[in-house]
């Protein structure tokens, strides 16, 4: 079971709402995945006017928890603006927090996100910060307020998978007791794993699936994978050692002249 906030589930795959090529495979690649969070991006759908509105009662119909993002701001003013209107649309405290820095990289403007975090809790929200794997950051994040931290492992979308495994380790050993989620880069179930293994509380996904040849059977293979590395590391996965070590017994061995 995972705890974020005052609610539990007992699914740890997050799921994204964009970019499907329908309605019906985003529908059939939520119930493969078995999530029981999707994140949908306020800014993206009420551009579509009365698309928009049907696609809101749609995902109301699936019975699970909706996780808005401020997806797309770049500015402090512009994310606690949209996590409001969120708020009144769907109706929630939560929100995954976005200030996007750079545009290439998407990679999170950390100080804008600070501050529009601390702004936020102020007034009530719960926040899901989508950061860096920096630990000053995080820390600065906890202290505004925020109970859940979502570092990336990569760029948003780029499918690399975790390019910097020591930092991940760092920040799981730095907020013991803080729920933390990995966001952005994941591409493939065997990255989902490794993060799992790492002692990560969630992934959360939306290219790796929605971007398949077969999304529902994609989000399929990444609930399992996420499973699987969940369980490997409550297991106590082995450490990699420097030297070979013989998994058969020597002592006893019959010896032959």
């Amino acid at each position: 079971m995972l705890t974020l906030y005052d609610r539990t589930v007992t699914s740890r795959l997050l799921l994204g709402t964009a970019r499907y090529p329908s309605p019906a495979i985003l529908a059939e690649a939520v119930a493969r995945s078995k999530a029981e969070i999707v994140t949908v991006s306020l800014r993206r759908e009420t551009a579509g006017g009365r698309q928009g509105g049907q696609f809101f009662e749609m995902i109301r119909e699936w019975g699970v928890h909706v996780l808005p993002n401020t997806a797309g701001c770049h500015s402090v003013a512009e994310a606690v603006l949209t996590a409001k209107m969120a708020r009144d649309v769907f109706a929630t405290d939560w929100i995954k927090l976005e200030v996007i820095g750079h545009h290439d990289t998407l990679q999170p403007d950390v100080f804008g996100l600070v501050e529009a975090a601390r702004i936020l809790t102020g007034e009530g929200f719960q926040v899901f910060p989508y950061t860096t794997d920096d630990l000053v950051v995080a820390e600065r994040l906890v202290e505004a307020g925020c109970a859940v931290l979502m570092p990336w492992c990569a760029p948003i979308g780029s499918a690399a998978g975790p390019q910097n495994i020591a930092s991940l380790k760092a920040m799981r050993a730095a907020f013991p007791d803080i729920p933390l989620i990995v966001d952005a880069g994941i591409g493939r179930p065997s990255h989902a794993a490794t993060v799992m293994e790492l002692g990560y509380d969630a992934v959360l996904l939306n290219t790796a699936v929605a971007g398949a040849a077969d999304p529902a059977r994609m989000a399929s293979a990444f609930a399992g994978a996420i499973a699987a590395g969940r369980c490997a590391f409550e297991a106590g996965p082995l450490e990699p050692r420097d030297m070979a070590v013989p998994s058969t017994p020597v002592i006893g061995r019959a010896v032959f002249a």
